[in-house]
């Protein structure tokens, strides 16, 4: 848990930064690439081939920082945060269906922390939002999928650091493609405030983050992991209140966090109650 923590206060800070300093400055290929580039050189001493790593990396950095990316030209940083609610669902789904066991009770929790997140991001929305909204599903999607893929592929890796720059591979592979193929080269980084903030994003949100998080999540339950999907969405705009100044609704934000602790608390009283099934299912 300490790592989702962590890597959650870490992420934080990644809406504000790319929805004010990079998108529309920066070329999106670009920052998706150099950021996957960054993350990947930090782990360069570690490497072991694994090929799911590189399939894995390119998912979930790679073809979600796409879409992600390109659902900032459509939304605003506030709407971007709110359709971002719904990857618990798509990661539990995804592990559910992978590892064959469907947990009902764990729909409970993660409702509840979908439900909680809406309540501090929602303000209004309309049809001429659809496209963005689209576009942040599909990186819901694939940043749901990736982890859950992780988590069945590695839970009994027992060195984590060796293997996961074959991660970051698979994201530049993804990325330097995109760029190449799609990318804008008049829109390259044009001052230092462009390239500390990617350099913050390759090193910290991705290098660090990404390891952080995946390491975290062979620790807990999928359960725990799809909930912890959410808990950026109070942090980040806390950050984004003390950083830019945004305001907040003090109701709104109480009323979704409690939702999500409450979620957080049910989640580890499903987990337990699974476990026990297990046990009692063996010393029958």
């Amino acid at each position: 848990m300490a790592n989702l923590w962590v890597t959650t206060f870490i992420w934080a800070f990644s809406f504000p930064l790319i929805g004010y300093y990079i998108v529309g400055v920066v070329d999106n290929y670009f920052a998706i690439l150099f950021r996957s580039c960054i993350a990947f050189l930090i782990f360069l001493p570690f490497l072991n081939l694994k090929l799911k790593l590189i399939t894995i990396g390119g998912l979930q950095i790679g073809l979600m920082s796409i879409f992600y990316y390109h659902s900032f030209l459509y939304l605003s940083v506030s709407e971007v945060a709110l359709f971002t609610i719904f990857t618990p669902f798509y990661l539990s789904l995804i592990y559910d269906l992978i590892s064959c066991k469907f947990k009902k009770l764990y729909l409970i929790s993660i409702t509840l922390c979908i439900i909680g997140a809406f309540i501090i991001k929602f303000e209004s929305w309309s049809l001429s939002s659809l496209y963005g909204f689209i576009l942040v599903q599909m990186a819901n999607i694939c940043f749901g999928a990736a982890q859950a893929f992780y988590k069945l592929t590695c839970k009994n890796l027992k060195d984590n650091r060796s293997n996961f720059g074959y991660f970051y591979l698979g994201a530049v592979l993804v990325s330097g493609v995109s760029f190449i193929l799609f990318g804008n080269f008049t829109m390259l980084p044009q001052n230092l405030q462009s390239w500390v903030v990617l350099l913050y994003l390759g090193v910290v949100a991705s290098g660090f983050g990404y390891y952080l998080w995946s390491s975290g999540s062979l620790m807990v339950d999928s359960g725990t992991l799809a909930i912890m999907n959410n808990a950026i969405i109070p942090i980040a705009i806390l950050v984004n209140t003390i950083f830019w100044g945004v305001d907040f609704d003090i109701y709104k934000m109480t009323i979704g966090g409690f939702l999500i602790v409450l979620a957080l608390f049910l989640q580890s009283k499903f987990e337990t109650f699974y476990k026990n099934q297990i046990n009692f299912k063996y010393n029958t």
